[in-house]
């Protein structure tokens, strides 16, 4: 065999060497028994007393104004405490005062009482002007004011009902009599003319205050006044003159 030929035949060899070799490796690979790089481990779990923290540790903060509260984790269980707020304050102090006022003529401060058969005098006067009439006069006798209203709730002689008071005389104020005034209503006892029916002649004469106010009886003059159903009153006036103007 020359030189040449021998080269040929040791490469050959190892070739086929290599070739073999590749092959046993990558059947060692896909086998079962081979090794498998499974990458990095997990972290191994801190041990107690060490430095990591712990799962749930921590500090919740709450809303300004409500406390605060402070917590440790202690294996699953969580304790804490909390504080409350405290405030204080001062209740404001309510004033007095004092009101006063006057009432009626007098300015007393006290209210008056209602004008009645125990705390006035009456008397019925006739007059000439207007003709047929009678002036009635209440007077307070009393300590206090007294508001005379409505008015006089007259029966003459054995009469079963009472005149009628003429609405266009109503006065715009109550009429206040301090102690010692008088207060006035008129009277028209008959038509004038003689157009007046069931005419009679009365000899007494009862009124009536308005409410509970009792009555009094006013003497009339001797000889009695005519009266017929005309008869008519006005309300309790301030004023003489108002009263006789109906």
């Amino acid at each position: 065999m020359s030189a040449r030929t021998t080269r040929t035949t040791r490469t050959r060899l190892l070739a086929a060497s290599a070739i073999a070799l590749t092959a046993l490796s990558l059947t060692a690979c896909g086998s079962g028994n081979g090794v498998r790089d499974e990458g990095s481990s997990a972290p191994a779990r801190p041990s107690a007393g060490s430095d990591s923290p712990a799962a749930g540790a921590g500090t919740t903060a709450k809303p300004a104004g409500t406390g605060t509260t402070t917590g440790s984790a202690n294996g699953s269980k969580n304790t804490g405490t909390t504080t409350g707020g405290t405030g204080s304050g001062s209740a404001g102090t309510s004033g007095k005062g004092s009101a006063g006022g006057s009432t009626g003529k007098t300015g007393t401060g006290t209210r008056n009482v209602a004008c009645n058969s125990s705390n006035t005098r009456m008397s019925a006067t006739a007059v000439s002007r207007p003709l047929n009439h009678i002036l009635l006069t209440v007077t307070n006798t009393g300590s206090r004011n007294c508001d005379l209203t409505g008015y006089p709730i007259a029966r003459f002689g054995e009469a079963q009902s009472v005149p009628p008071v003429a609405e266009e005389t109503h006065p715009q104020a109550v009429v206040t009599l301090t102690p010692g005034e008088s207060g006035y209503a008129g009277v028209l006892l008959s038509a004038a003319d003689g157009s007046g029916g069931n005419g009679y002649t009365a000899r007494t004469l009862e009124v009536g205050f308005t409410g509970r106010g009792g009555t009094a009886r006013p003497a009339l003059p001797a000889k009695g006044v005519f009266v017929d159903d005309k008869l008519t009153v006005t309300y309790w006036q301030q004023d003489l003159d108002t009263a006789l103007s109906y």
